[in-house]
């Protein structure tokens, strides 16, 4: 996946209302919410992003806002 497709994926998720952040830990990339996604941004998240293969997927989630930010 380019670079470019994994940011649009990601803005375009949290353009819809997204809400979930990135947490970085050992490498390891999850995310983590505490505020509901819209009902537009879940169904975004999971037709587009959840369903990508793991590194991929791992490429998108690099892009979303992170709670390891100082």
């Amino acid at each position: 996946m380019e670079e470019n497709t994994a940011k649009a994926l990601a803005e375009a998720y949290l353009c819809l209302g997204g809400k979930r952040q990135l947490v970085m830990d050992d490498n390891d990339l999850t995310t983590r919410t505490w505020d509901k996604d819209t009902s537009e941004a879940e169904a975004f998240w999971t037709q587009n992003i959840h369903s990508l293969p793991d590194a991929r997927r791992r490429e998108v989630l690099s892009y979303l806002p992170s709670i390891n930010a100082i």
